[in-house]
């Protein structure tokens, strides 16, 4: 039984309810891989093996005495260090908050737990979400499991790379413009940003709160689709929450390819030759099986990163100033003065990431600039929504490439922000009008790199993606998980 991690999420719950191995076995498994190999990896910024070994015994019992909570009880999920879990540190990888422990758990938490899941935190991330290389944590750099030397996307990088990593079958991350899905696609996995309002964001420390949106990575499909399910549905702890119901995993069916109406994209030399190839290679398969392909005008999208960094950076200066060293945070008080006090808390507790993005934003709700840029943007906003709903008179489905480029080196994008920015060009849109959007692998570039293919549907439609991953399986299957990590 000490290869278990090898499994993915769907031959574990499979062997769980069929009784081939017990939760205590499949954590044993799973605990010795964390050990053996994350120290390369750098997944996890802490991990309480005596918590997990305890709720993995629990979940045995319940299985032995034939009173599972669901069948799910036992299956191992990650998760990252911005969702909160009652008693555990959530440092959202920042040092104003390294000594934080949550006195609540996320909506998100109780829903996984009522379900029996067992919980593997604290996945590495950005600090407070803001990245997409998970190089800004203010305690280590993830590394991507198909090369170490390498980023493997952020903010959830953590998550991600646990995940590729097989150091849990599932994870959960959050999506703020593109921070599930641009990891997913650099480390070959699955990962969904839900429709906006889905998923209770209760208990998800806030970066962008008109755009945050938990949502789960997995080795494949399946776990997305069950995760989704179990997290989603209406809150009434979170007031952005929508009347819906949780979504029936049932509605996940293959779906037929002939008629099938794609939306593609026209390639830009900012996409990487390889990714090109290999999304034009895709579409000329699903074209063969009969559906059709709609190119769409994407021009007005281009202009998705400018307007996503004013309305991001705007609500982050708000959702941060509270951790001042007195309310929340860290207290740094080297003069006994007051405002000392804050600015000593709030420039040694936040990286430089962080205080860049606080400052951006606070100067874009000035006074003198709130409707040149913060208001302007919010109409610019309201247009991509509208542009969103006109392409889905035209398809079913839109396809992109998820990222210009496969994983890069560690340290390459570091002293240019604008270049960091731009690899999340493809994703951010989406979070801006918060229709539904998942990653899939496809394949790998010339260096064996993992290549993701988002694909985006219309608000609260997340089973027509569902269906689709599940109907080109076997493009998603070409890319192997490393067993060895170097």
């Amino acid at each position: 039984m000490s290869d278990l991690w090898k499994l993915t999420y769907s031959q574990i719950k499979k062997g769980l309810n069929a009784g081939e191995f017990t939760p205590s076995e499949l954590a044993t498994s799973l605990i010795s891989r964390i050990e053996a190999e994350d120290f390369k990896i750098k997944a996890f910024l802490s991990f309480e093996k005596e918590n997990v070994l305890k709720a993995a015994a629990e979940s045995t019992e319940r299985r032995r005495s034939g009173k599972p909570l669901s069948e799910f009880d036992g299956i191992p999920i990650g998760i990252k260090d911005n969702i909160c879990i009652e008693g555990t540190i959530t440092s959202c990888a920042s040092k104003i908050l390294e000594n934080y422990h949550s006195p609540f758990h996320a909506t998100a938490i109780e829903k996984l737990l009522a379900k029996g899941f067992v919980l593997i935190p604290r996945a590495n991330m950005d600090e407070f979400a803001m990245g997409s290389s998970t190089e800004n944590s203010a305690y280590q750099i993830t590394k991507n499991p198909f090369d170490t030397a390498r980023i493997p996307g952020g903010s959830s990088g953590g998550s991600a790379a646990a995940v590729a990593a097989s150091f849990v079958p599932v994870a959960l991350g959050s999506d703020t413009g593109g921070s599930v899905r641009q990891p997913a696609s650099l480390c070959g996995i699955y990962g969904l940003k839900p429709s906006y309002g889905t998923v209770s964001r209760y208990g998800l420390v806030a970066y962008a709160s008109s755009l945050d949106q938990i949502g789960p990575l997995s080795k494949d499909i399946d776990g997305v689709v069950d995760v989704y399910s179990i997290i989603s549905g209406k809150d009434p702890k979170d007031a952005t929450s929508k009347n819906l119901t949780a979504f029936d995993p049932a509605k996940a069916k293959p779906v037929a390819l002939e008629g099938l109406r794609i939306g593609k994209m026209k390639m830009s030399a900012e996409i990487d030759p390889d990714v090109a190839k290999a999304y034009e290679s895709l579409l000329s398969d699903l074209e063969s099986k009969g559906a059709k392909l709609v190119e769409l005008d994407f021009s007005l999208l281009s202009n998705s990163i400018p307007i996503y960094y004013i309305i991001a950076t705007a609500e982050c200066s708000s959702n941060l100033s509270r951790f001042d060293g007195i309310r929340f945070g860290a207290r740094k008080d080297p003069s006994g003065k007051l405002e000392d006090l804050y600015v000593a808390s709030r420039s040694e507790g936040f990286g430089k990431e962080v205080q860049r993005r606080i400052l951006l934003g606070t100067f874009s709700l000035s006074a003198g600039y709130y409707d040149a840029y913060y208001g302007r943007a919010q109409k610019a906003r309201v247009l991509i929504k509208r542009e969103y709903e006109g392409y889905f008179s035209k398809v079913d489905l839109i396809l992109q490439p998820t990222s210009p480029t496969t994983a890069f080196k560690v340290g390459e994008k570091t002293s240019d922000p604008i270049q960091m920015y731009k690899a999340d060009i493809l994703t951010t849109s989406v979070n801006l009008a918060g229709v539904p959007a998942m990653s899939l692998p496809i394949g790998t570039d010339s260096k064996g790199l993992p290549i993701g293919l988002q694909v985006t549907a219309p608000l609260f439609h997340e089973e027509k993606i569902f269906g689709f991953a599940k109907t080109i399986q076997d493009w998603s299957s070409k890319v192997k998980l490393p067993e060895q990590i170097q």
